[in-house]
C-alpha cells in the first residue's frame, strides 16, 4: 500500500526505514519504481537514500534491482532474546523434521503479523513460501492464531478492527468465526491452519511459554493439506512447544 504525502515520515531515518520495510514476505529483489510505489517516497528521495542503504550494507544492488543486505542478518544475530530463544528451540525443530519430514517454524508475534526466527527443512518437505525472517498475518496462520488466541487483552480486538484480508478462497475473515476458531484453539492447546494462507499447505502450532506463563513464540508444522493429518500431529508439536517451555522457564 502506498503512503500519501501526508503519513510520509520526516526524518531521514525513518524514511530510509521504510525503504526496507517495503519487502514483503515472499520478495527477493524490488527495483526503484516499486520502492517508490510502495513507500510513497519521491522518487528522487528513494534513490538516494537506497544509495546510502548500499554503502552501509542494508541493501544490495543486483542490476537494477535492491535486495535486503548481510548488514541486516548480522544485526538480527545481535538481538539476544531472540537468539536465545532460537538456539534453545533448535534441538527441538529439530527432531520434529526428523519424525515429520516437513517445515518446522519458530515463530514469534510481531504486530499484525507472525514472525519467523527459525525453519527447519529438507527436499522432502512441502515447498512452502515462508523464510526466516518473513513475516505472514496472524489471523491466517497457525503460529499467529496461538498469539491471536493466547495473546495480551485487545489484540485481537485489534487486528480484527484492522481489517482481516482474505489470502486464499478459505481464509477466515469474519471476526465471529475467527473467534470462535480461537476460542477452540485455546482450549485445546493447539491450532491449526488448513489453507488459509496458502492454497495446498495446512500447519499446526503450539504456544511456548516463558517462567511467567507469558507467551513468548509457537511452534508449528507446514506440509501439504493432502498428505499433513494436523491433529495426529497436534500431541507432538505440543509436547515439542512444552518441553522448551520448561528448559526456558529453568533457566531463568
Amino acid at each position: 500500500m502506498t503512503a500519501s504525502v501526508g503519513d510520509l515520515p520526516t526524518s531521514v531515518l525513518a524514511r530510509g526505514l521504510l525503504l526496507l520495510d517495503a519487502f514483503e514476505a515472499t520478495d527477493t529483489e524490488l527495483n526503484l519504481a516499486e520502492l517508490v510505489h510502495r513507500t510513497g517516497l519521491p522518487k528522487a528521495t528513494a534513490h538516494r537514500l537506497a544509495g546510502e542503504l548500499v554503502r552501509w550494507g542494508g541493501l544490495e544492488r543486483v542490476g537494477q534491482c535492491y535486495r535486503l543486505g548481510i548488514k541486516l542478518f548480522e544485526l538480527g544475530q545481535r538481538v539476544p532474546r531472540r537468539r536465545d530463544l532460537r538456539e534453545a528451540a533448535l534441538p527441538y525443530l529439530q527432531d520434529l523434521y526428523e519424525s515429520t519430514h516437513e517445515n518446522i517454524h519458530l515463530a514469534v508475534p510481531h504486530g499484525a503479523h507472525t514472525l519467523f526466527l527459525e525453519k527447519v527443512t529438507g527436499h522432502r518437505s512441502t515447498p512452502i513460501m515462508s523464510r526466516v525472517g518473513s513475516r505472514l498475518p496472524v489471523h491466517c496462520t497457525a503460529t499467529g492464531k496461538i498469539f491471536l488466541a493466547l495473546g495480551p487483552p485487545g489484540y485481537f480486538s485489534r487486528v480484527a478492527e484492522a481489517g482481516l484480508a482474505r489470502r486464499t478462497p478459505r481464509t477466515i475473515v469474519a471476526p465471529g468465526l475467527l473467534r470462535h476458531e480461537l476460542d477452540r484453539a485455546s482450549k485445546r492447546g493447539y491450532s491449526v491452519n488448513h489453507e488459509e494462507s496458502e492454497v495446498g499447505v495446512a500447519a499446526v502450532a503450539a504456544p511456548v511459554f516463558d517462567s511467567h506463563r507469558k507467551l513468548l513464540a509457537a511452534i508449528s508444522i507446514t506440509g501439504s493439506a493432502e498428505r499433513l493429518d494436523v491433529e495426529r500431529l497436534a500431541p507432538a508439536v505440543r509436547t515439542a512447544a512444552f518441553a522448551l517451555s520448561r528448559e526456558l522457564a529453568g533457566s531463568r
